[in-house]
């Protein structure tokens, strides 16, 4: 893509205001409140937004129209600035109802703890107070084609008083329900840099063209970025994030492992309620109820105790996460990147399990359409395989065999 000659940037674009406000949360308490109160109504229509793929425009203004994705922006900004695992606990509440709208706002609560660690004090201010208003964070992070998934080819160059962003990125999931699409490039000296640019920039396509059996509705398609004008307000050292010790990784990962672990939870949930409203006992049991065949009882056992041990792990990692925050070395950042991969090996496993629990245990019934049970497990394993757990044992390992710490980046 050819640039375009320097044009002079007078003043910070901004969207258009949303023609309402958000409800501010100010505490703990009241996050997880108001997240049961809104899984209730997501539940409703999650099967048939899945089946169909509707795509949740209205199910995310209802999440920023009642203050739940500015939960973490700092009290001093007049957020609630939550603990990590009232975070956790609303991304796993949200996710149980619906698997793909909890992994949605993930990026955008990453975006948040970016400019926390690195973001100036106008910056802060200006995006804080745009999300207290509801407006939404996208991801244009992830590419295909690069030998890695952290490797990116889209470039961020100086263009007179700006910048100007070229390229084009995949699982791009919330771009198409966002006001600001957080864009990862790298810079002329080949760093890596974030611009948070608004969505009606000229330039900016977004593509709706996600095809995963999984999380059908997390619109993780296509953006692409021809000769974007960025502002300078709008850019971010995103390499200085990891080249110091910083809680960026590990709150990073337990929102996936609070994505999986509620994915857990409603696959168990809904195991329960199918197998005691539907299944029937296998006819050499002498049963008059499926729910008394003593295999279908065990095996219920069974989830339950993996997914109450997940719970706990999250819990624990969660404080860990508290800790690094709170008092970041590179120690503390090392326990809490190896409790938080702990914690994503144990809600992996529990939410295929559950998922397909859930469909062994219902039986034939189970598989019909017109349930569409099947997405709990079909989102388990589209979400799980966002980074491979089978690397994560051997950081573990590695940790408290040999003394080495992991490494620090957004995937462990």
């Amino acid at each position: 893509m050819t640039v375009q000659p320097a044009k002079a940037i007078a003043a910070f674009p901004v969207p258009k205001p949303r023609d309402k406000h958000a409800h501010v949360i100010r505490t703990d308490s009241e996050a997880i409140e108001i997240a049961h109160d809104v899984a209730a109504i997501l539940a409703e229509g999650a099967a048939e937004r899945d089946r169909e793929r509707k795509l949740p425009y209205a199910e995310m203004d209802l999440l920023s129209d009642r203050g739940l994705l500015a939960i973490t922006v700092p009290k001093e900004f007049g957020g609630a600035g939550v603990a990590t695992g009232t975070l956790a606990e609303v991304i796993a509440i949200i996710s149980a109802a619906d698997g793909s709208i909890g992994q949605i706002p993930q990026n955008h609560f990453f975006m948040l703890e970016g400019l926390r660690l690195q973001g100036s004090p106008e910056q802060k201010q200006f995006f804080y107070k745009a999300v207290l208003a509801g407006e939404r964070l996208g991801n244009a992070l992830s590419e295909i084609g690069t030998k890695t998934a952290q490797d990116h080819a889209t470039r961020i160059t100086r263009d007179g008083d700006g910048f100007r962003l070229n390229g084009r990125k995949f699982y791009s999931t919330g771009a198409l329900f966002a006001h600001w699409i957080a864009v990862i490039a790298n810079n002329d000296d080949g760093k890596s840099t974030l611009a948070i640019v608004p969505r009606e920039t000229e330039g900016i396509t977004i593509i709706d063209d996600w095809s995963g059996f999984g999380q059908r509705t997390t619109g993780s398609g296509t953006t692409i970025l021809d000769n974007v004008a960025v502002h300078p307000f709008s850019v971010v050292p995103f390499h200085l994030l990891f080249e110091t010790p910083s809680s960026m990784g590990p709150h990073a990962q337990i929102m996936h492992a609070a994505v999986d672990q509620g994915i857990a939870r409603g696959a168990f949930t809904e195991a329960v309620r199918f197998v005691r409203q539907y299944t029937r006992p296998w006819k050499e049991s002498g049963l008059e109820h499926g729910y008394e065949d003593p295999h279908i009882i065990s095996d219920i056992g069974e989830v339950k105790i993996r997914l109450d041990a997940a719970d706990a792990l999250l819990g624990r990692a969660a404080r860990f996460v508290d800790e690094a925050t709170a008092n970041p070395t590179a120690e503390t950042v090392a326990a809490a990147s190896i409790a938080v991969a702990s914690a994503k090996v144990a809600a992996t496993e529990v939410s295929l399990l559950a998922g397909s629990k859930l469909i062994e245990l219902g039986g034939s019934r189970s598989t019909l359409a017109e349930f569409n049970l099947d997405r709990y497990w079909r989102n388990a394993r589209t979400h799980t395989v966002h980074d491979p757990v089978r690397w994560k044992y051997r950081v573990i390992g590695n940790y408290w065999l040999n003394g080495i710490n992991p490494p620090r980046h957004g995937a462990i």
